[in-house]
Parts: C-alpha cells; sequence; structure tokens
C-alpha cells in the first residue's frame, strides 16, 4: 500500500525539521548568542551541584538530555531556562529561607600520618574519630549531612549548639590514639542560607565554612563573623585571624574560638 500524499509531505517535513535541529551552524550561532547575552562562566560546573529551584534542576535535566550532541532546540530551550536561573538569582530566590550553622571538621595532617601508617590503621583512627565527633552533633541536634573521609559536614538549627558540639568533640577526640599518633581536629563554622537539595547543602556559605576548616590550626575553631554574632562573646575567648580565601568575601571576619575559662 502506497503512502499517502499528505503522509509523504508530513514525513519530508520532519525529516528537514530534523536536519535543521541538527545544523551545527545553527546550534553554534545559538550558543554563541546565549554565551554573549548570558554568559557561560562556570555555568556547566554549577550543573554538578544543581540547587533546589526549579529553574536550576530543569537546566540538569536538560543538559542530561540533549547529550553531547545538542540540537537547535536544546540550545534554545537551554537560553531560556539560563535567563529564568539568572532571574531567580537576582531576586534572591537561590538561597534558603533561615540561617542555619554550617560546620566542617578535619583532622590536621592525616593524610601524611596515612601514607606512613596504611590502610589498616587508618580505618581503625577514622572509626575512632567517628565515634568520637559524631555523638556531639547529635546530642545537640545537628543533622551529620556527609562524612568526608577525615572529617564531617554538619548543620545546626542554633549557632550555640553547633559551637557546643565543636567543644566537646575537640575534647573527646583528645583521648583518641592509635599507633601512638594522636588526631588533632581542626573546625570551621559559619552561619548562613545555604540552599538545601535533597539531603546536602550548596553555595556560597557551604564554601565559608568550608574554606575556614581549610585555615584552621590544629585543634583549632575558627568562626566567621556572622557566626561570632550569634554567640554570648562573653563566655568566650575570641581571636581576630587574618584570612583570604577564594570563594569567600575579602572582607570577612574570621575569629578563633575557645572558652572562657
Amino acid at each position: 500500500m502506497q503512502p499517502s500524499k499528505a503522509g509523504e509531505r508530513v514525513r519530508r517535513l520532519a525529516e528537514a525539521a530534523r536536519e535543521l535541529n541538527r545544523s551545527e551552524r545553527l546550534v553554534d550561532s545559538v550558543r554563541r548568542t546565549r554565551e554573549w547575552a548570558l554568559g557561560d562562566e562556570d555555568f556547566h560546573g554549577r550543573l554538578a551541584t544543581a540547587r533546589g529551584r526549579p529553574a536550576d534542576l530543569a537546566v540538569r535535566e536538560l543538559a542530561a538530555r540533549r547529550g553531547e550532541t545538542p540540537g537547535v532546540l536544546g540550545e534554545v530551550g537551554m537560553t531560556a531556562l539560563q535567563a529564568w536561573q539568572r532571574l531567580a538569582e537576582s531576586q534572591g530566590r537561590g538561597r534558603g529561607e533561615v540561617d542555619i550553622a554550617i560546620m566542617f571538621t578535619d583532622l590536621a595532617g592525616f593524610s601524611s600520618w596515612t601514607l606512613e601508617a596504611g590502610d589498616d590503621l587508618a580505618l581503625e583512627l577514622l572509626r575512632d574519630v567517628s565515634e568520637a565527633i559524631e555523638p556531639p552533633v547529635v546530642k545537640q541536634r545537628g543533622e551529620i549531612v556527609k562524612r568526608l573521609g577525615d572529617g564531617l559536614m554538619a548543620v545546626f538549627w542554633s549557632a550555640p549548639c553547633a559551637l557546643d558540639a565543636a567543644f566537646e568533640a575537640r575534647e573527646r577526640i583528645a583521648g583518641v590514639e592509635v599507633d601512638g599518633y594522636v588526631p588533632r581536629l581542626r573546625t570551621g563554622i559559619h552561619v548562613g542560607r545555604p540552599r538545601k537539595l535533597g539531603g546536602d547543602y550548596f553555595g556560597v556559605d557551604v564554601n565559608i565554612a568550608a574554606r575556614l576548616v581549610e585555615a584552621a590550626a590544629p585543634g583549632e575553631i575558627l568562626v566567621s563573623g556572622s557566626m561570632l554574632q550569634a554567640l554570648d562573646a562573653a563566655s568566650l575567648k575570641v581571636s581576630r585571624r587574618r584570612f583570604s580565601a577564594k570563594g569567600a568575601p575579602s572582607d570577612l571576619a574570621v575569629h578563633a574560638v575557645a572558652p572562657a575559662s
């Protein structure tokens, strides 16, 4: 049975549309227009840490579907979604709605020690460290977001609870020893409004807390200015620290804190 003339016409139109959509020249033109109008700096990198807003999730889904050879329609869709994403950011919708304390911990010198100690002792140490630092987080009603090898990320609804957990964790870890090695805990805490996606948190506030723990000395607890403002400074020994880190505000105030007595 021969196809009707109307059916053949539809088939040809569909094939022409597919060819047009696959046109490398048009795809490149649309992409360059998007990058000129909206920019492309760090755009694809941000897909790996997609946020909880509908625009972010839609962009990530479209990027996954269009694959390595996107068509014209895919690029047009990406342009529209990126514009929507930029609008959401400009209106402040990209942040969380409430302040939380974000805490990171890690062990000073752990990687160097592991190279000499070996895997078995390293695993034994990590188990002991986990048993030392996680109970104080749970006790202070914190949420362990993720374990990061020799450290963890946790969030708290209360800044004082976060600091109490940090103080207790530091005390408990002082009693840990494996093959003569005594770990030294470093801690960074920042109060902000990160974005939540599933069980994880993203955004500049998370980056700040992560940079604080990187800057902390062995056994030291560093807090941001916003964290300090949420605490009773009179009950603490506070020392201002010089601080500069990529991804953190240049005017970020950072302090080392310890119990006053």
